[in-house]
């Protein structure tokens, strides 16, 4: 158990209904069979659609590759240990005589799997809602920066870097027609890449936003068929 578990839950903040899944938490492995890796697992896969939520409803205009390398920046083991530093969870672990020796209590591997345990403990003494409230509070840090990790571009932009970094022309947008009434005007844009063997066309109430929505579609078609 921890050498102070008061001071400990306090940098948690969380309180334990049940001090034993604390205890089992800190538990590694060089212990013996008692140990945190089915918490470790649980807790892996809490984090993980935690994050993954957050994510999509904080960046709704991300595209699917721009939200998987934010969720794998943050989920990473560099991340967790560096959560587990921050909470001072080191000196708490409870270690075989031979991992305490080789300084366990500091290798990143084992602070990281202690967080997961950790999410797992307290999803099993409260629930979902207070682990996805433990998860906002230890990685309130990552989650605010997360925006820093992969910079969200345009669809335009994108795909224009997409051609460059292999070697291959930049698409070129045609406006190909234009109609409704003047107040609301329709573009219509077509663009061909090679990469892609098919002209793909768009609409909508402004030629900037039909050459994104174009952009997109062929993203789209980049990303099923390359």
């Amino acid at each position: 158990m921890a050498s102070n578990v008061r001071l400990l839950q306090e940098r948690l903040q969380y309180q334990f209904s049940d001090k034993e899944l604390l205890s089992l938490a800190l538990s590694h492995r060089s212990c013996g069979s008692r140990n945190n890796e089915r918490l470790e697992f649980l807790g892996d896969s809490i984090l993980g659609v935690t994050v993954t939520d957050f994510l999509y409803h904080q960046f709704p205009q991300a595209r699917e590759g721009d939200l998987s390398r934010m969720r794998s920046h943050i989920v990473r083991a560099e991340s967790l240990a560096q959560v587990a530093k921050n909470l001072e969870l080191g000196p708490e672990l409870s270690l075989g005589p031979g991992e305490m020796k080789s300084g366990g209590q500091r290798r990143d591997s084992i602070l990281g799997d202690t967080v997961e345990a950790l999410i797992g403990a307290v999803y099993l003494d409260s629930g979902i809602d207070k682990a996805r409230r433990c998860i906002g509070i230890w990685f309130a840090e990552l989650l605010d920066a997360a925006s820093d990790v992969q910079p969200i571009k345009d669809a335009k932009t994108t795909l224009q870097e997409w051609l460059q970094q292999r070697s291959k022309p930049v698409p070129e947008y045609e406006l190909v027609n234009t109609g409704g009434e003047a107040h609301s005007r329709l573009f219509t844009v077509s663009c061909k890449i090679d990469a892609v063997d098919k002209t793909v066309s768009a609409t909508a109430s402004s030629r900037r936003k039909a050459e994104q929505l174009v952009a997109e579609q062929l993203l789209a078609e980049l990303e099923q068929g390359l």
